[in-house]
């Protein structure tokens, strides 16, 4: 259970904030940097979800955003903390597991289930709701890049992978069924412009 008697600490003030195994690294590190990006990621989502109140869709954004505290948590564990050899979570050690990644799945086939093929590319837009779900999109895309970066230089957690790239996936198709179910998406004309 998390208790927070203070919000201020001084211990970052060194530029270094603290990970679940109590090591520190530095605020600009790769594994930070992926972090905070799920975290803004979290913030836009909710921002997006102010928008779906009555939509249907407001226990799955409740799930995803609670997801993403996981995955902060299995991010903030670096690999071989606790004991653990493998990306197993444990009693001390949170991690995303597979039933996270096929529940997106799911939740994502059963939403492009109603929806036509996609015939165009689509632009950003539509609704007011579609393009707040696009924009969680975006931001999503942008923490899958800061998560993959870190895994280049630290192991991370292949169903954390996994996960945030249903994620981004599962905003897209969110933000089609918020368009009229794809009756609204703004379509692509290439070269439209010349």
């Amino acid at each position: 259970m998390v208790k927070l008697n203070k919000i201020y600490t001084r211990t970052g003030d060194d530029g270094t904030t603290g990970l679940v195994d109590g090591s520190r690294a530095k605020k600009h590190s790769a594994r930070i940097t992926a972090i905070g990006d799920v975290d803004e990621a979290n913030s836009v989502i909710g921002l997006a979800s102010g928008s779906l109140h009555g939509s249907g869709h407001d226990r799955s954004i409740s799930r995803i955003q609670n997801d993403l505290f996981d995955l902060g948590a299995d991010l903030a564990t670096p690999l071989g903390e606790f004991g653990s050899e493998d990306f197993e979570p444990t009693e001390m050690v949170l991690r995303v597991v597979a039933s996270q990644v096929d529940w997106l799945e799911n939740a994502i086939d059963d939403m492009n289930a109603k929806l036509k093929p996609l015939t165009s590319f689509i632009l950003p837009g539509g609704t007011e709701a579609a393009a707040r779900a696009h924009i969680a999109r975006s931001v999503v895309r942008r923490a899958e890049r800061s998560v993959t970066a870190l895994a280049d230089v630290d192991p991370v957690n292949p169903q954390a992978i996994a996960y945030i790239n249903r994620l981004s996936d599962y905003f897209f198709v969110l933000a089609r069924v918020l368009n009229d179910n794809g009756a609204v998406d703004v379509q692509w004309v290439p070269g439209a412009n010349r």
